[in-house]
Parts: C-alpha cells; sequence; structure tokens
C-alpha cells in the first residue's frame, strides 16, 4: 500500500542521506521524496512516499525515529490529508495549436508561465492523476520536457500534533519555563 510519511528534521548536513541510507538499507523503494523548509528556521520538511505493507510502517517509523537529526515522524496516509504535486511540462506549440493548447490549459486549471515562438511552458498542480491526465492530453502537441515534483502532503485541521510541535518550538528556542519539569545537564 501506497505510504505517504512527513518527517521533521534538523537542517543539517547528510540528513537527508542518512534518511534515504535508512530506507534503502531495508529493502524499501522510494517512489517519491521532496525536501524544503519549513515555517521553523533550521528545521526541513521531508515528504516521503513508498509502497510498503502494513508491518513495515512501523518498523519505518521506528528506525526514522532512531535517526539523530530527525524530529517528528508522521504517517498521514490513514489521515484526512491534502495531498499535491506540481509540474512543468514544455510543449511544443505552433499558431495553429496555440488556442488548442491554451484551452487544455484552463480546463485543467493550469497556467501558462513562458510562451516562446515554438513552445509553451504549462504549470500545474494538483494530485498525480491529474498531472497524468494533462500530460496524456499534451502528448499530441509534442511535449518537449517535463519538471515533477514529488508529493507533498498536509494533514487537514490542527493535527494532532499541535502540542508535541508546541514543546518542540519551545525546546528549540530554548524558551521554556524554569518550571517546565525538565531538566538538563550539560
Amino acid at each position: 500500500m501506497q505510504t505517504t510519511f512527513i518527517v521533521h528534521v534538523e537542517d543539517q548536513p547528510g540528513v537527508l542521506t542518512r534518511v534515504t541510507s535508512l530506507v534503502r538499507r531495508r529493502g524499501f523503494n522510494i517512489e517519491s521524496l521532496t525536501v524544503g523548509r519549513t515555517e521553523r528556521r533550521g528545521i526541513s520538511r521531508m515528504t516521503i512516499v513508498m509502497d510498503v505493507d502494513a508491518a513495515a510502517v512501523a518498523r519505518i517509523e521506528a528506525n526514522l525515529y532512531k535517526l539523530v537529526h530527525v524530529i517528528t515522524v508522521e504517517n498521514v496516509t490513514p489521515l484526512p490529508s491534502v495531498f499535491r504535486d506540481l509540474a512543468m511540462i514544455k510543449v511544443a506549440a505552433t499558431e495553429a495549436s496555440r488556442g488548442a493548447i491554451m484551452q487544455l490549459v484552463d480546463v485543467f486549471r493550469a497556467r501558462v508561465v513562458d510562451v516562446s515562438p515554438d513552445s509553451l511552458v504549462i504549470e500545474t498542480t494538483g494530485t498525480e492523476d491529474k498531472i497524468d491526465g494533462l500530460v496524456e492530453m499534451l502528448k499530441p502537441y509534442g511535449v518537449l520536457e517535463m519538471a515533477r515534483t514529488g508529493r507533498v502532503a498536509m494533514s487537514r485541521g490542527a493535527g494532532v500534533q499541535v502540542a508535541a510541535a508546541a514543546t518542540l518550538r519551545a525546546v528549540r528556542d530554548d524558551e521554556l519555563p524554569l518550571d517546565s519539569g525538565i531538566s538538563c545537564s550539560v
């Protein structure tokens, strides 16, 4: 079953390699991987999509938590979530075909981001199926080049990790009050 993990990690060199190596060593294939900054400085967000069975999901999550720079791991597959991909598609466009291509772009709620005498660059976001559908419709005109991101996911609503995230922010920002009940030694 296709499983989507959201993993928050410290923005440190080598973290991506450690995460992907862990998955590789366990014999799983990553179908999609996106990494980017978050609203918190120094923390990156990975969205990892793998085709794994239910027993492997718990093992992967537990093993990810063992990595030093991993902060949180969330399997958003069973949760109400929003999933999106981004694609940029360069398609051959003559004067005669430009109008038909523009109509397709409108139908798929995409947009043209670059126009040249012999091609158009189209940007679209949506589910994998929507993007695949647009690509199929553009193939007769001549798809010259395509770049796609992997899946990006976010659970709907405030989520179950709001309290954990607030504590994490306080720990990361050294803002815990003196009577927080957490002790540290150096």
